[in-house]
């Protein structure tokens, strides 16, 4: 089912946790060419499903079953299991597709988690049944530790209005099964049937509308200590899970060359300006020369947005046509094609290590050449591009281009990874 309409704003404000991307609805209602999907139970699918497709970047709701432990569910089935002990009996769901260029699964979980009561256990609103309970299913790492992260920053909110501990069921999605086709659409088939479901009336806090920023540190971080030529300054607040989860996903194993900081200050460094004022947390901005270049308005563990972001606004113009357009530099004139330091060369955006100077050798070739990566440095991928089957390759950590791997290689290996200087940066030994 396509999404009925796209809402101006989501309930609590936490539309604009990605910057930019969410407040742009899409010109067709069609499912994008890259698109993911979270399966949610908030009680009766038909509620769920309308309140689901209204949200901003949602493109496409089913209404289905999952969470069981039985197979082929129907509507018939899972109401003559309610009372059995020999099963687990599935939860009537909905499968929420959304376009991550339009939003992303925090803001869908913040509309999931306003748009019903998760403290009720195995009931919604007046339907009682384990079918009708409270679930999460989701289908990677990154999306279960949004849920966690989301779910802990929800209960805060409904402790302090005086509500009750959340009971949200948060688990791997096995298998989803869609409803049968009368289930589908059946609000907008049915303008005045039932609904069922009502949230609880409490925003899902964003971190700076809740006065987040710590009070006995309004005043600005010291600029004598900062890099005026170029510096990453994170904006937090004290209670931010998604400013957690950046320092534990990106900010405890920073190794790029821009230096970072963080504070729980909304204003900028002193004497340095902002283009305008901060409204979500975490926030993290790029000053060269003390006036700020760009921002990143919120983080939800999309780490590869996230490094995409940084390398576009750090690299040099060729440095991003090579690592981001799949460009190459001619042959013989890489700057770091002779170089012959001991030492290691590293991703140009994260400064994770690519290749030791050990594995270097002297191809002939006129771009610098390697017999073997760093373990898990780099991925793998075939290359069709310009009339040839070749393999590209990547690095791990960012997801940039750096060249192709050939079987024409030195022992022990036999391969020569062919690399672009532009997508290296070298850090030698002493």
């Amino acid at each position: 089912m396509l999404a009925a309409g796209v809402a101006a704003t989501v309930a609590g404000g936490y539309l604009h946790w990605q910057d930019g991307h969410a407040n742009q609805a899409p010109a067709a209602r069609s499912a994008p060419v890259v698109s993911d999907s979270i399966v949610l139970g908030m009680g009766c699918f038909w509620g769920a499903e309308k309140r689901m497709a209204a949200l901003p970047g949602v493109v496409d709701v089913i209404s289905g079953y999952a969470g069981g432990s039985y197979p082929d569910p129907s509507y018939r089935k899972i109401i003559e299991n309610e009372h059995r002990d020999d099963m687990v009996n599935h939860a009537e769901v909905v499968k929420v597709t959304y376009d991550p260029a339009l939003t992303s699964v925090a803001q869908v979980l913040a509309g999931f988690w306003e748009n019903h009561d998760p403290t009720q256990g195995d009931r919604q609103g007046n339907d009682m049944g384990s079918n009708y309970r409270s679930a999460i299913y989701y289908n990677s790492d990154t999306q279960r530790v949004i849920a966690l992260a989301t779910r802990d920053a929800y209960q805060k909110a409904l402790t302090e209005a005086g509500f009750g501990g959340i009971t949200t069921e948060i688990a791997p999605l096995a298998i989803f099964y869609p409803a049968e086709e009368y289930h589908q659409d059946y609000l907008e088939k049915n303008p005045k049937g039932y609904c069922g479901i009502g949230g609880t009336n409490v925003r899902f806090p964003t971190g700076m509308d809740k006065g987040g920023h710590d009070k006995t540190r309004n005043s600005s971080l010291d600029a004598d200590g900062l890099s005026r030529e170029e510096q990453l300054v994170v904006f937090e607040a004290e209670e931010c899970p998604f400013c957690k989860l950046f320092k534990d996903q990106v900010l405890d194993d920073w190794k790029a060359d821009v230096p970072v900081t963080t504070t729980r200050s909304p204003l900028p460094p002193g004497g340095w300006t902002l283009e305008k004022e901060l409204w979500a947390t975490p926030t993290i901005v790029l000053f060269r020369d003390g006036r700020e270049v760009s921002r990143y308005t919120g983080y939800n563990g999309e780490k590869q947005r996230f490094w995409d972001w940084f390398g576009h606004n750090t690299l040099s113009e060729d440095e991003i046509r090579v690592a981001y357009k799949s460009g190459t530099e001619r042959a013989f004139t890489g700057s770091l094609l002779d170089n012959r330091e001991e030492g290691t060369y590293v991703d140009p955006v994260t400064g994770e290590p690519l290749f030791r100077s050990g594995t270097k050798f002297k191809s002939g070739t006129g771009w610098p050449s390697f017999f073997q990566p760093i373990e898990g440095a780099v991925t793998l991928h075939e290359d069709k591009t310009d009339g040839m089957r070749r393999t590209e390759v990547r690095s791990a950590s960012s997801g940039i281009h750096l060249g192709h791997v050939f079987d024409d290689g030195p022992p022990p290996t036999g391969k020569r990874y062919c690399i672009n200087s532009d997508a290296l940066r070298f850090v030698p030994d002493h």
